[in-house]
């Protein structure tokens, strides 16, 4: 993958990730973790090889196709992308929304979900009036809300306390026990220290490693 005609910024990965698993993807900065999940979720095409998702070479999708094939993925980003005029419920019922279905529809599950992450007594909240790990519990709610089959997360610990990193990767690890595959882009070195999950490591845009299991948590 390369930006433009600039230099390959991800260059000869090869690697699957299987349904239901749970991947961490680690590097240094500029490593390419965020160019790698933007392949993932389709925002980026590869400049050569191939993408498949959900058994589909994605480079023989119609662009009038892909909404489709991204319907069924969820995406934490890193800046959380959160719309401050928003209620914290319509932030995370905005995807349903999008999606043409009616609140009367939606308006029980979210309530439940939101419920889920934490934010139960917070649905009404706009998010300039959230602290730092409430707006992370939020912009994951929003990501699962329409039960998406892959669940991306670009260093969803970035901007939180040691004690919330730990209740988001949680909430991840729960997530994936209802069978949601889950690849977590991180340089946050202790999470990934706990966990019992294979991790794709990065340098210099290349897989430098793909280790299976790390240390039980």
């Amino acid at each position: 993958m390369r930006y433009g005609r600039g230099p390959e910024v991800l260059s000869g990965l090869s690697f699957a990730l299987p349904r239901g698993s749970f991947h961490f993807i680690t590097g240094p900065s500029g490593a390419g973790k965020s160019s790698l999940l933007k392949l993932i979720y389709l925002a980026a095409r590869p400049s050569a090889g191939v993408v498949r998702l959900f058994g589909e070479d994605t480079g023989h999708v119609a662009h009038r196709e892909l909404p489709r094939l991204r319907r069924r993925i969820g995406v934490v980003f890193q800046d959380l992308l959160l719309l401050d005029h928003l209620s914290a419920f319509d932030n995370a019922a905005l995807p349903l929304r999008i999606a043409g279905h009616r609140p009367s529809e939606y308006r029980g599950d979210v309530a439940e979900l939101l419920a889920w992450v934490g934010l139960g007594k917070r649905m009404g909240a706009l998010p300039p009036t959230l602290a730092g790990g409430e707006k992370q519990r939020l912009a994951i709610a929003r990501a699962v809300v329409n039960r998406p089959e892959i669940l991306l997360a670009d260093e969803p610990s970035g901007n939180v306390d040691h004690e919330m990193a730990l209740r988001i990767y949680r909430l991840f690890v729960e997530l994936n026990r209802l069978g949601t595959t889950v690849v977590i882009a991180t340089h946050d070195q202790d999470m990934v220290a706990r966990a019992n999950k294979p991790v794709l490591h990065l340098e210099g845009g290349r897989l430098a490693a793909l280790a299976p299991q790390g240390p039980a948590a």
